[in-house]
């Protein structure tokens, strides 16, 4: 069993759990509120498989800050939603990403989770970096983000 890194971070938005996922299973929706599509404005993308959806694929490649890589949806289920990350730039990593909707009387709560494996590379990173307090920074934007465009 391999052993993970999870950084997890919850917002909950005043809408509907399909509304919300529409901009989640739709990597064409996500330059609206990503936390990383304004980390290179020159950044290349690619999309590839189906419009939405299980199986959809997202590439970008980018300045040293964005790095290169692809996400795939793997999974749309009622209330989650998976995607597969694999970074290949600046290094190779594959991580797990969840998105759970949650209703609740203040709208739905939307719960954002990375796993990582814990490899030589991500152990090293973790000893001169926050790797919760930074990416989990990100996320929190990104659901910032998320909600905005959703309400």
């Amino acid at each position: 069993m391999t052993d993970y890194t999870a950084i997890t971070r919850e917002l909950t938005i005043n809408a509907a759990p399909e509304v919300i996922s529409e901009w989640v299973v739709d990597f064409h929706k996500w330059v609206s509120w990503s936390p990383w599509e304004d980390v290179d404005p020159n950044l290349a993308r690619t999309y590839s498989g189906p419009e939405s959806g299980v199986g959809s694929v997202y590439e970008w490649s980018g300045n040293r800050k964005a790095g290169a890589g692809k996400m795939t949806i793997t999974s749309v289920e009622s209330g989650e939603i998976k995607v597969d990350l694999d970074f290949t730039k600046p290094f190779k990593s594959a991580s797990k990403t969840t998105f759970k909707f949650v209703s609740g009387e203040g709208g739905t709560t939307v719960v954002w989770q990375v796993l990582t494996p814990k490899s030589l590379a991500t152990r090293i990173f973790g000893i001169f970096m926050n790797f919760d307090k930074m990416v989990g920074g990100d996320l929190e934007r990104g659901l910032a983000k998320l909600k905005t465009v959703a309400e």
